[in-house]
């Protein structure tokens, strides 16, 4: 079995740990980068990050990301700003940044985690939709272009999950509400999430590339 090393964001907790614990219980080594380590806000850290790895980067998950909820005609430029850097901007300079090693070696597997609010939306969204409908359009132009060297990227789509995020911006009432407007009446378990990332970062994942999956339990089919 060929040792692999994953680097996955925002992996502390929710989705970004279900993946990180799956991919360490499988034998790839997992680098969770804190906050103080790899800054996404910042343009100039996570260059310094990826200038300081000593290692391979095999498979990049893109994790992390945050959701401030603002109306269309209220939404304050640092939320603009903020969203795009963290969910959109920082991403891309990750996949950048590895993307020469990856070519060299003829091999890498990139996940980047948008979400089912990419495809719909709902008030209060909208610089949230706007970030990761850009990471899906980012997932396919890059896919087109390093599929020939062996390397795979997709997105993938979450419904509601149950993170702390979900539950920061929904209230009790809100989210049995939820479920309820789910076909399947639950929300999806982090776990889920994690078993099809690493499925795509597998080597039993060999033509899958450039897709956007979603997981949501049926939501988007309503």
């Amino acid at each position: 079995m060929i040792a692999r090393t994953a680097l996955v964001t925002g992996a502390s907790r929710g989705i970004g740990l279900a993946i990180a614990n799956l991919f360490r219980e499988s034998g790839i080594e997992v680098l969770a980068p804190t906050r103080k380590e790899l800054d996404l806000l910042s343009n100039n850290s996570v260059d310094t990050y990826i200038e300081e790895l000593n290692r391979k980067i095999d498979i990049l998950v893109n994790n992390a990301g945050i959701n401030p909820l603002a109306a269309s005609t209220e939404v304050p430029d640092s939320d603009i700003s903020d969203t795009l850097q963290v969910n959109l901007i920082s991403p891309m300079r990750l996949i950048r940044g590895l993307l020469p090693s990856m070519i060299n070696q003829k091999y890498g597997r990139i996940i980047n985690i948008s979400s089912v609010w990419s495809i719909v939306s709902k008030p209060g969204r909208i610089i949230y939709s706007i970030s990761k409908s850009g990471l899906n359009g980012m997932t396919r132009a890059i896919a087109v272009e390093v599929a020939k060297y062996n390397i795979l990227i997709n997105a993938i789509g979450p419904g509601f999950v149950n993170t702390d995020l979900t539950r920061k911006n929904n209230s009790e009432e809100e989210i049995r509400n939820l479920e309820n407007a789910i076909p399947i009446r639950r929300l999806a378990d982090p776990v889920e999430i994690a078993e099809i990332v690493a499925f795509l970062c597998s080597d039993k994942n060999s033509y899958i590339t450039g897709q956007t999956i979603f997981i949501d339990g049926g939501y988007s089919c309503l």
